[in-house]
């Protein structure tokens, strides 16, 4: 094969390498930030600490999972034109999914909730919820004021 013909291939690769690469870093770096805003608002003890935290990661990835993955694909389908198109049959597919994957994060957000109440007193498994509000919101806020600055 001639190079002429492959750098762009080549390159093509090397930019979706990077963005892939970026998109996980971005995604460990809020990671980190949920964690330590978190940490600092419920608190917790170090025996809490030891116990809550393998948990919390393994519910905060399904929940990614569900949301990024299963909410994601559902969403593609009803963007742009696509959603004037679609028969009265297909939406009616579609809305179930959609309800299936709200369902399942509900059931996971319980079963969560359940499994922690061996570890925290309620009082922290609510400052929990809250505290993962305020995080997404301050991070919201944050994304939005440097979109703002461009």
């Amino acid at each position: 094969m001639n190079f002429r013909k492959l750098l762009p291939l080549l390159l093509l690769f090397t930019c979706s390498f990077y963005a892939q690469d970026n998109i996980k870093d971005k995604k460990e770096q809020v990671k980190a930030m949920k964690v330590a805003f978190l940490t600092t608002e419920l608190n917790l003890s170090p025996q809490e600490a030891e116990k809550f935290w393998p948990l919390y990661n393994a519910y905060d990835d399904k929940q990614f999972e569900i949301r990024h993955e299963k909410m994601r694909t559902l969403k593609w389908r009803m963007n742009g034109d696509a959603l004037n198109k679609i028969s009265e049959k297909e939406a009616i597919i579609l809305l179930n999914q959609m309800e299936a994957a709200d369902e399942e994060l509900f059931l996971l957000r319980k079963k969560f909730t359940k499994s922690i109440r061996t570890i925290l007193p309620a009082v922290k498994i609510l400052k929990l919820k809250k505290s993962e509000d305020d995080f997404y919101r301050k991070l919201l806020q944050q994304y939005g004021d440097r979109g703002r600055r461009k």
